[in-house]
Parts: C-alpha cells; sequence; structure tokens
C-alpha cells in the first residue's frame, strides 16, 4: 500500500492570523457590539425620559428643598426596604434558591427597567432572564413570575379593602373618577374578559397553552407552599412591598406639612396605584402622579400641596435610583447575570 504525500508546496500548519482571516468575521465580531448596546441602552433611555420630564424633575428637586429632611431619610429607607421585599417575594414565589446578593441587584436593576418599559414589562423580563441564566427551566420561571404578580396583586387589594373597612371616610371616592365613568369603564373591563374568554374557548391553540400554563403554575404554586419558609417568604414579601411604599408617600406627606392622616395617605396611595394598574405607561410616568395627585386630593389635601408630595415623592421612589438603576442594569448585562 502507498501512502500519497501532500504537495511541498502546501503549508504544513496555517498561521493562526491566517486562519482568521480565512473564516468569517461575525464568528469573532457579531456578539460583541449587540452586548455593548445592550449595556448602554438602559443609559440612552435613562436620558430620554429625563428630557422629556425635565419639567417635572425641577419642580420635584424645589419641593424637596423646603421639607424636613429627617422624615426624607425615612422615605429614602422606605423606597431602599421595597427591593429587599421585592427581593423576598421572587424568592418565596419559587422552590429552587437563588443567589441572594445577585437577586437583589436584580431587583433594583429591574426597578429601572419598569420605569424605562411598560408597566411591569421590564421588571418582568429582567427577572426571566435571571431566573434563565440560574437554570431554571421557563416553564418554572414563567410560573414563578405569575405567582408573584398574583400575590402581589391579592396583598395590594387585600390591604386597600381592609383599610376601607377601618378607616372608612379616609377616601371620598367619588372624586377618584370623574361623573358618568363609572358605566363606561365598568363596560371596557366586561368587554375585555369576554373577548378574552372567546379566544380562550374558540382557539385551541390558545386553549392549550393557557391550559397547559395553568396546570405548571398550579404545580409550582402547590409545592411552594408545601414549604413554610417560602409560603412566608411569598405573602409576607407581597404585603410589605406596598405597606413600604405607602409609608414612603405618608413620610414624603410629612416632610411637606401635608394636612392629611399618615394612615389616610396610605388608602390614597394604595387606591391610587390599584386604579392605574392596568396603564401600559413606562412605570406609570405620568399617570401615576395624576392618579396619587387625584387620591390624596380625595384624601383631604390641598391641590397644591398634594401636587407638591406627589413630585417629591417620584423623585425620591423614580428619578434618584433610576440611573444607579440603569447602571446597574448594564453591569448585570455585561457580567452575564442577565
Amino acid at each position: 500500500m502507498t501512502v500519497e504525500r501532500l504537495p511541498h508546496s502546501l503549508p504544513r500548519r496555517l498561521p493562526v492570523r491566517t486562519l482568521r482571516d480565512r473564516l468569517p468575521v461575525r464568528s469573532f465580531r457579531g456578539r460583541l457590539p449587540v452586548r455593548q448596546v445592550l449595556c448602554l441602552l438602559p443609559l440612552a433611555l435613562v436620558a430620554v425620559v429625563a428630557v422629556q420630564h425635565r419639567a417635572v424633575l425641577a419642580a420635584g428637586f424645589g419641593h424637596l428643598a423646603s421639607a424636613k429632611w429627617p422624615w426624607l431619610l425615612a422615605a429614602t429607607a422606605a423606597t431602599c426596604m421595597t427591593w429587599v421585599a421585592a427581593s423576598v417575594t421572587r424568592q418565596g414565589a419559587l422552590v429552587q434558591r437563588l443567589p441572594r446578593r445577585r437577586l437583589l441587584a436584580t431587583q433594583f436593576a429591574a426597578g429601572a427597567a419598569n420605569h424605562l418599559l411598560p408597566t411591569g414589562l421590564g421588571a418582568s423580563a429582567v427577572n426571566l432572564r435571571f431566573m434563565t441564566v440560574c437554570g431554571v427551566p421557563l416553564a418554572r420561571s414563567s410560573s414563578a413570575l405569575a405567582l408573584y404578580l398574583l400575590a402581589e396583586s391579592v396583598a395590594r387589594v387585600g390591604l386597600l379593602l381592609a383599610l376601607l373597612i377601618v378607616f372608612p371616610d379616609a377616601l371620598r371616592l367619588g372624586e377618584l373618577l370623574p361623573e358618568g365613568a363609572v358605566g363606561p369603564l365598568l363596560l371596557a373591563v366586561g368587554g375585555a374578559v369576554l373577548v378574552a374568554v372567546a379566544v380562550l374557548l374558540l382557539v385551541r391553540r390558545v386553549r392549550a397553552a393557557v391550559f397547559a400554563f395553568l396546570r405548571t403554575a398550579l404545580g409550582e404554586a402547590r409545592s411552594v407552599h408545601t414549604r413554610p419558609a417560602r409560603a412566608l417568604a411569598l405573602w409576607g414579601g407581597s404585603f410589605s412591598f406596598p405597606l413600604f411604599q405607602a409609608a414612603g408617600l405618608a413620610a414624603v406627606g410629612q416632610a411637606l406639612g401635608l394636612p392629611v392622616h399618615p394612615l389616610h395617605i396610605a388608602v390614597a396611595y394604595l387606591a391610587a396605584t390599584v386604579a392605574v394598574a392596568l396603564v401600559p405607561t413606562p412605570g406609570g410616568i405620568g399617570s401615576v402622579e395624576a392618579a396619587l395627585i387625584v387620591a390624596l386630593v380625595a384624601a383631604g389635601g390641598p391641590a397644591a400641596q398634594a401636587t407638591a408630595v406627589v413630585l417629591a415623592y417620584r423623585i425620591i421612589t423614580v428619578w434618584l435610583p433610576l440611573l444607579p438603576g440603569a447602571l446597574t442594569l448594564g453591569a448585570l448585562v455585561r457580567l452575564k447575570v442577565i
């Protein structure tokens, strides 16, 4: 048997530079610009939102200058505790243990994403990506997200109803909606429910996907509630989150001398946030301010002072953490945590 030899004209080894030059450029450089763009995108969005709301920012900082600083520090502390409460609730909605420090950093970054994208979508996308990187299957992470949203909604509405029962005169509900707006609102909600039910019943693929998701979600919820620590974290965090938010608004009200009882301010906050929960604006910017002002006026506060309190409150809870949150979001993307 004879062995054929390669011609002497062909080199036995290709230089590394020659091999790299012959391969497609995208294999070496295609991924880098995308990740860099994702890291810089939150900062660009912060700049755009800040320019759009520069008048609100100027007015809010002006009101903070005349406020009582101890109460402002209390509002800042309550705002920081909301990220801890969100982290506890996220962990409580999932059986698998998540890294605590990364989970807390992710909630801080998710808050910034939530203010830059339509309400709920930013935080949900960040947390889904985080759980995926942590090795949680998509079905389980989606179920955990749905359980988190359900628990937080139940806790918020439950707190509002409980406070309205204890303080029935805290809020004049008739002033929250314009006259004659209740009927059209109920018709719109009823129509949306009917459309959703019709799609669910008539479209087989949608029905199969929904039922499969519900089976997974119910199984995950059952597993969570068989572990007392997870159930306590889920519901304790769900009730703590809106309480810390309401406490922050009440502290700002005290800082600016709003003549409304702090518990009545909490009722106004819960009523306003429940009312705007379905408004698809980035972080509720604009809609939340309007609803809070109307709610505080309905609770007995003067319109001018209510406006000052809301603007100062949104500076503390939205605008001050927005840039650090965007930087954290970019860092987490760069470090491949999300």
